[in-house]
Formats: structure tokens, C-alpha cells, sequence
């Protein structure tokens, strides 16, 4: 067999492996489409699913997110580690367990930076982080801290659900703005989410949230069949009071058996290499006890 003859093989065999792998994904993803729950809620309110646009809404950001492969295993590892802390801030406040998942698709259950500059799993930008009795200092900004982080949420998603009655319409505000999402409905006549038509991004916001809802709720139904061992697992820690400056981060954590990375990535919200606290304001910071051993 000549050389060229030998690529044209290789070239053909590649070709139809390509082929069957896209007929057995169109084939899943068939099955998966089918299986597009017909009647949905968000925190108990029903999704009018009736509705063309709103049928068309969800089914494209369930689409969406099921193919999103990386992403979605990725966020169903992170649940198993954060939502044991989300949850029961959540109940505490009286707030609806679907809202866990709004921090999902702000974040992705990390601590990230959006071009914006909200910062952290929940995105606060520094004047609502503030407003709301979050620290943000150069030195302490607690938008990375999920407990408090958290609690600041919801203070937020109370005050929205007082203003405009529905959860659904709270949780469109957290994207578009208190002000922003009732001007438009006011403009429009209307009182609910479904039936206001709002920039692009707010428009999807609380779609992307029930597509993460469904898909992490019944995430095997969807082929997302994660093992548990594979699951992150929150590392077993212990808490400790500080109410003075630290002037080398680095120092303090060998003190503590511990070194400066690990440090920081469970106190994610020390921000500098030292802490200034003239005022003597107390700090709890976490040591990990175990995750790091042979």
C-alpha cells in the first residue's frame, strides 16, 4: 500500500469515527431532551411552561447546560463540598432551597472575579457587599467568604422578595437590579417575570438557574453518573479567634502546622500577606486538621 493510499485510510477511518461518535451523542441527547420536565417550579412558584417562549426559554438553557459537559461535573463535585454550608444559611433566613443554585450559576461555586468586579461564589460588587455588612478591604474582603457571603445574599433576596412579592421576580433582581426589574415592569404593565420582556442576560437568568436545578437535582437522568468517591469533600478543620495584627501570613501558618497556601485556600477572604487591626476586631480563621496527611 503507497504512502498516499495509507493517509486516505486514515483519513477515512477518522472521518467515520467521527460520525458514529456524533450519532451515539445525538442519539443521548435525543433521549435527554426528552425527558424536559413539563410541569417545574422555582422556591414554589409554578413555571408557566405553557407558554411557547417560556417552553423554548427553559429547553435551551437545558440544552445548553447538559452539553456543557465540563462545566456541569464540575459544579456537582463543588455542591457536595459548598452546599452543606449554603443550605442551612439558606433555611435560617427563611429563604427557598432553590436559591443554592443561583449562587451556581453566578459562580460556579467558586471564587471568581467577573469583569464587573463582583467578586466571590455569591458576585457582590463592593458597594452592595458593604451595604449589606460585608467587609471589603484591601487586606479583608469578605465577598470571599461563603458564610458570610452567604448571610449578605440573603439580606439581599429578603429585601427583594418584600419588594416585589415573588421569588422568582427576587431572584431576576439579583442579575438586573432591584430598580432595573421594576422600572421595566412598570414600563410594561406587567407583574411577572414570565411576562416582562428584560435585557438578554436577566432574560436567562432565572431559566439558567432551573435548568441547574433540574439537571443537579436529577443529574444521572441527564448522564451525569459521578461517583461518590469523586464528589469534593469538605476538609475537616478548626476555628480560631484573632483579634490583633498579624504581620506575616507566612510566620503564622508554619505556627499553625500548617503553610501559606493552605492558609489562603481555606481563608480565602485574607487578602493580603498580613493582617492591620489596630481596632482589635475579632476574625475567625480556619486551620485544616486533616486533607493534607499521607
Amino acid at each position: 500500500m503507497t504512502l498516499l493510499k495509507k493517509i486516505a485510510l486514515t483519513v477515512l477511518i477518522a472521518i467515520g469515527s467521527l460520525f458514529f461518535i456524533y450519532a451515539v451523542t445525538v442519539d443521548s441527547n435525543t433521549e435527554l431532551i426528552k425527558s424536559f420536565p413539563m410541569k417545574i417550579d422555582f422556591a414554589g412558584e409554578e413555571v408557566p411552561t405553557f407558554m411557547d417562549d417560556v417552553y423554548e426559554r427553559l429547553d435551551r438553557e437545558l440544552v445548553t447546560n447538559t452539553n456543557y459537559h465540563s462545566n456541569t461535573i464540575l459544579v456537582l463535585k463543588r455542591a457536595n463540598k459548598a452546599f452543606p454550608i449554603i443550605e442551612p444559611i439558606l433555611k435560617n433566613h427563611g429563604i427557598p432551597d432553590d436559591f443554592k443554585y443561583l449562587a451556581v450559576i453566578e459562580s460556579s461555586l467558586i471564587n471568581v472575579v467577573s469583569p464587573a468586579g463582583a467578586r466571590g461564589v455569591w458576585q457582590f460588587m463592593p458597594s452592595t457587599a458593604k451595604e449589606k455588612g460585608l467587609e471589603v478591604t484591601d487586606e479583608v474582603d469578605e465577598r470571599y467568604h461563603l458564610e458570610k457571603s452567604t448571610e449578605a445574599a440573603c439580606l439581599y433576596l429578603k429585601d427583594a422578595k418584600e419588594k416585589f412579592g415573588s421569588w422568582t421576580l427576587a431572584a431576576a433582581s439579583y442579575n438586573g437590579g432591584m430598580n432595573g426589574v421594576q422600572r421595566q415592569l412598570e414600563l410594561q404593565g406587567v407583574t411577572s417575570y414570565y411576562d416582562v420582556l428584560l435585557n438578554e442576560e436577566t432574560s436567562r437568568y432565572v431559566f439558567r438557574i432551573l435548568a441547574l436545578k433540574e439537571i443537579m437535582s436529577n443529574s444521572a437522568e441527564y448522564g451525569f453518573k459521578l461517583p461518590k468517591e469523586g464528589l469534593y469533600k469538605k476538609v475537616q478543620v478548626k476555628k480560631i479567634e484573632v483579634d490583633s495584627s498579624i504581620a506575616d501570613f507566612a510566620s503564622f501558618a508554619k505556627s499553625q502546622g500548617i503553610n501559606y497556601k493552605i492558609l489562603k485556600i481555606h481563608n480565602p477572604w485574607l487578602r493580603d500577606k498580613k493582617l492591620d487591626n489596630p481596632n482589635k476586631k475579632k476574625y475567625i480563621i480556619e486551620i485544616p486538621i486533616s486533607g493534607y496527611g499521607k
